[in-house]
């Protein structure tokens, strides 16, 4: 699966947690793509990157509840009717597209009744309703609540969260996000030295019997309800 990052961000080289998320986008092979570098737009050219990806993700910090000016005047540029409509024979360059945006207020404060009084499923809608007109699946919300206030454990959950989001095919399921991370350990195993290799060699194992673990309570408690609903 191959993934564009599309970054909106006026002033990127003084962003620590897009430089921080940049690494992580990197090691996963993603197109990494400034759009504030790219301006004007070469129409061509960005929409030959779109068709080139299969997972789409629009990275930009939220700037009074919307995205900054360079991401608006993408779309506009680039989502032309006659490439982005299904009714015209477009969209057909991509399935899934992805949000995430680094917000400053606490995460817990974008609710009705809390201090922002808008809900995430609220701000987001401008961009819901862009993948469902191009026929896109949209992903879950990526957000990043005050990063700059993050210990250094969080910020590692965080980049694994990330590195998950851009490369795992299938999100949202348990048993694929064991896959995934089996598959990354795997790697760092094979360069490792014997002994350290040996040890997390164990971890994987147990990782991949809990799996199976899982998958036969699973079943079984399928076979349970099945039997009552006779």
């Amino acid at each position: 699966m191959k993934t564009l990052i599309l970054v909106a961000h006026p002033r990127i080289e003084d962003s620590y947690s897009q430089q921080f998320l940049k690494h992580g986008a990197l090691a996963e092979a993603a197109t990494w793509h400034v759009l504030d570098d790219h301006q004007p737009y070469d129409i061509d050219h960005e929409q030959a990157l779109l068709r080139a990806h299969d997972r789409i993700i629009f990275q930009f910090p939220l700037y009074w509840y919307s995205a900054p000016a360079s991401l608006k005047a993408w779309q506009d540029a680039v989502l032309t009717r006659q490439f982005a409509y299904p009714s015209l024979g477009g969209a057909s360059w991509v399935r899934t597209l992805g949000w995430r945006s680094a917000w400053g207020s606490p995460k817990k404060n974008y609710a009705v009744g809390r201090p922002e009084q808008f809900s995430l499923d609220q701000l987001t809608a401008p961009f819901q309703a862009v993948a469902n007109k191009v026929g896109m699946r949209f992903l879950p919300t990526f957000i990043i609540d005050r990063f700059g206030s993050q210990t250094a454990p969080q910020k590692q959950h965080l980049l694994t969260r990330y590195r998950r989001l851009i490369s795992q095919p299938t999100l949202g399921h348990l048993a694929n996000d064991v896959d995934w991370t089996v598959s990354r350990l795997q790697v760092l195993q094979s360069q490792l030295p014997a002994d350290q290799a040996q040890r997390l060699g164990f971890v994987i194992e147990a990782l991949e019997t809990g799996q199976q673990d899982l998958s036969d309570l699973t079943t079984t408690l399928a076979m349970i309800r099945d039997a009552e609903d006779q």
